[in-house]
């Protein structure tokens, strides 16, 4: 069993925080091992020295289904403390709400992948705490998908966004405090940082190594397989084919009505696709695309994690509905997650050049190969902020 971030302040490491104004941001899923939340934790160290709360996206309570539904500000009514949204009227957090505190600590589960983002809101606030002299300390966890392999392109400044603000590949193999130590060093954000790190996680393990309980930190991330598979298949949040959301399986379901699984399986056989089964079923999502519509498509299985590579087996199964169905594929249209011009695929791909390979039929493979420099690159560039091994 590990010791997060949160458990080893509260064991003793919340010295420098004496007599400070604290804020949290956080969501339901930040919680320890006994599935207390933090807040309340914190209330019941420093009193009335915790002022407020900061949530990002999907709500405090990650009940916000989709992108680009807001939440509003609140009171918490467990604590009686503001809760102020960064996923509202604005996704930065403003001077005024910075006033109250000197100190933010960020506790927050995040899954590995470079379009989710919790990352881009801590990113935010670290910005605005370097503009005012206010530390930031963030409490960490571990990447449910681990911290040994990192996967996929690295993200061009054209495509830039919410989901992608900085040049990191796909799966990029930090906790999220050593994401804060990079972004905020790689990217010159000059703010007073530390982290607070777990005690016992090794960079080989996965969420079911730890011993540690599960919250979902988003309402369509129900389990720790969710997250292994999460980093490719969010590529069809870009598109009309389903992700399974509206499914008690989302992103370990993908389909459409307009699927012959039989016909996909047989394009797939050139790629190898290891570490995984993709079974085909019939699923019908309640919401979302295609709702009460019945989809041909497959459960993804990971039977071998360490060998499993959710980038290319999606971005595979992509090439080859695109190539199978050229009239009933279509790409989601703008606007997503607030950018209103450019193609949701290219901000998700992070690279409007892999969209283009991928249509041109550009074996998956000989992309990996094309940008293997540069994920070499970043592998060493990332071992600069590892607080593990």
């Amino acid at each position: 069993m590990i010791d997060i971030g949160l458990e080893h302040l509260l064991a003793g490491g919340d010295r420098s925080l004496a007599g400070r104004r604290l804020g949290l941001l956080s969501n339901q899923a930040s919680t320890d091992r006994r599935l207390r939340h933090a807040r309340l934790l914190l209330q019941q160290r420093f009193g009335r020295g915790l002022t407020c709360l900061f949530s990002p996206q999907h709500g405090f309570f990650a009940e916000k289904q989709d992108n680009m539904v807001e939440s509003d500000h609140a009171v918490d009514d467990e604590t009686g403390l503001p809760l102020f949204s960064l996923y509202g009227d604005s996704r930065r957090p403003t001077p005024e709400m910075f006033e109250r505190i000197d100190v933010l600590l960020i506790d927050l589960v995040d899954v590995g992948t470079r379009v989710y983002t919790f990352l881009y809101t801590m990113a935010y606030c670290l910005e605005e705490a370097a503009r005012r002299g206010i530390r930031v300390v963030v409490l960490d966890r571990p990447n449910p998908t681990g911290g040994a392999a990192v996967e996929g392109n690295i993200l061009r400044p054209e495509c830039a966004s919410f989901v992608g603000l900085y040049p990191l590949p796909m799966r990029h193999g930090l906790t999220f405090g050593e994401l804060a130590l990079l972004v905020n060093g790689e990217a010159g954000l000059g703010c007073d940082l530390e982290v607070v790190p777990m005690r016992g996680w090794q960079r080989s393990m996965r969420f079911r190594d730890t011993g540690f309980p599960w919250v979902f930190p988003s309402p369509n991330m129900p389990t720790p397989e969710t997250a292994l598979v999460y980093p490719g298949q969010v590529v069809w949040e870009g598109t009309n084919v389903s992700e399974g959301r509206g499914t008690t399986l989302p992103f370990e379901l993908v389909g459409a009505p307009y699927w012959d699984c039989r016909r996909i399986l047989a394009a797939l056989e050139a790629t190898p696709l290891p570490g995984c089964c993709l079974r085909p079923l019939v699923f019908e999502p309640t919401s979302g695309k295609w709702a009460q519509q019945a989809c041909a498509g497959f459960q993804f299985h990971v039977t071998d994690a360490e060998a499993f590579r959710p980038y290319r087996t999606s971005l595979a199964l992509l090439q080859a509905v695109f190539q199978l169905y050229p009239d009933e594929f279509h790409y989601k249209q703008p606007p997503y997650e607030y950018e209103f011009e450019r193609l949701p695929m290219d901000l998700i791909l992070g690279d409007a050049e892999v969209r283009r390979q991928l249509e041109a039929g550009t074996p998956v493979l000989a992309l990996e190969e094309g940008w293997s420099r540069e994920l070499e690159a970043f592998e060493q560039l990332r071992r600069q902020y590892f607080l593990y091994y």
